[in-house]
């Protein structure tokens, strides 16, 4: 029998402290190694930190919605399952740091890698990273696991109900599930989640009460991640002179190279062909030939980039985070589409670092997805520039005097006009409108 401490990870080299969103377990429940223990949030994402061992749950020494120092311990595990649990382990009314044992282990919990290869989240239901791996496991795709009834709250999928299904499913009791449809909608140009739930909590202020009465007005409290992304655009606004350019795009040789390759993507890489590598691409290779577009100024200095940390903006149902590929510019077509979808996935399971949403270089952000024709967006600092990215949809245009349909959106870049003015913002703009229209319709994605 062993009591391990369970502590308050550091999620970054940046990062002092953290809040405790939401505990998973209670004192007295069992609990599996690398099953979510809790939820945290800090300055720049949320996360879900799995249990380091597999046993009981002893203490958790912190309530709901406080912040934590990195490295207190904030919850302990007897790894004998067996152990009871008195009544005077729940959490204290207003607990403060706690001492870990000298003789007792600490053990940090970072996120841990998730499989590679699970079964993508679908456009309005969530699903927690335990259960993705289980369907992954059991070899449960996408579309079937959207055939599992939930009990959870706002029926998610909990491990409960994927174990009885699986346990269903090997006695032949649950019908078969439909095949995947192969294409994806002409609006799906990135895996984004049409219907977000931001999980904002009720607010029972007396005061706010007396001034809002709740008969007329309801009061909710704003995240974490809300509260840095409104301090964020504001300081941006402030920042930086913002000039909007936008261009028509006819995406209908990428729309006809999609198509043709969708089945046989789908096959290969276990995830839909979307319009937004064939952009992202587009756009790696504009800002080569545009390097100012990919910088940032400090002072009166402009620090110009020799790599591309391409930002992927990602709506969760904690709100708007913006992921960052890595040296976009060193990945081919695949490659992009592989790192935008891995991301995305791991954005929503809470599986994301505050490493993997630093250093971008320049930001897309698909506001087509809901609909949205035209867009301004807000530059993400300290970038210079920010691509938005239009719901393509079929129109009616003239060709050589000839009326036509064809696949049309609108790409609107928001640029720094301290450093780059309108010549240089249109330019970089026809040149990925250029780079998409001229696209090789026989191109076999690889």
């Amino acid at each position: 029998m062993a009591k391990v401490d369970v502590v308050m990870p550091q999620l970054g080299e940046s990062l002092t402290e953290g809040t405790i969103v939401k505990w998973h377990k209670k004192p007295g429940d069992k609990i599996r190694k690398d099953e979510t223990l809790l939820e945290i949030s800090t300055d720049k994402v949320d996360s879900e930190i799995p249990s380091p061992v597999s046993g009981v749950v002893a203490k958790l020494l912190f309530e709901e919605q406080k912040t934590v120092a990195v490295r207190t311990v904030i919850a302990v595990i007897d790894t004998d399952e067996t152990a009871a649990v008195s009544p005077q382990q729940e959490i204290p009314a207003s607990a403060g740091p706690v001492e870990p044992p000298e003789k007792q282990p600490m053990v940090s919990s970072p996120p841990p890698v998730i499989s590679p290869t699970p079964p993508r989240p679908s456009a309005g239901r969530f699903y927690s990273p335990l259960v993705l791996n289980i369907a992954s496991q059991e070899g449960i795709s996408m579309s079937e696991l959207e055939l599992v009834p939930g009990t959870g709250e706002g029926g998610r999928v909990s491990k409960k109900d994927i174990l009885s299904y699986v346990e269903a499913k090997k006695k032949g009791t649950v019908p078969t599930p439909p095949k995947t449809v192969a294409a994806a909608s002409m609006s799906t140009m990135a895996p984004m989640t049409p219907r977000v739930e931001t999980g904002l909590k009720h607010v029972d202020s007396e005061d706010l009460l007396k001034k809002y009465p709740p008969q007329q007005y309801e009061i909710l409290q704003m995240s974490n991640i809300l509260m840095k992304m409104s301090e964020h655009m504001v300081r941006s606004v402030q920042t930086s002179p913002h000039v909007q350019a936008i261009h028509e795009c006819d995406f209908t040789n990428i729309e006809i190279v999609r198509r043709k390759n969708a089945e046989m993507f789908e096959k290969r890489e276990g995830f839909k062909l979307t319009f937004m590598p064939f952009i992202c691409d587009a756009v790696v290779k504009s800002l080569k030939e545009f390097p100012l577009v990919n910088s940032s100024i400090d002072g009166d200095k402009i620090i110009l980039k020799k790599f591309i940390h391409l930002g992927i903006a990602v709506a969760s149902e904690n709100g708007l985070i913006v992921p960052v590929v890595k040296n976009a510019d060193e990945k081919n077509f695949t490659g992009l589409a592989r790192a935008v979808n891995d991301l995305a996935l791991r954005t929503r399971s809470k599986r994301l670092t505050p490493a993997e949403i630093e250093g971008g270089t320049f930001t897309i952000t698909n506001f087509g997805v809901f609909g949205t024709v035209i867009g301004i967006p807000i530059i993400n600092q300290p970038q210079v520039a920010i691509l938005g990215t239009g719901a393509i949809k079929k129109r009616t245009v003239v060709i050589s005097d000839a009326i036509a349909i064809r696949s049309i959106g609108y790409l609107t870049l928001s640029f720094d006009h301290r450093i780059v003015d309108g010549a240089l913002g249109g330019s970089f703009v026809d040149s990925i409108v250029r780079k998409l229209e001229n696209f090789d319709v026989n191109q076999v994605i690889v």
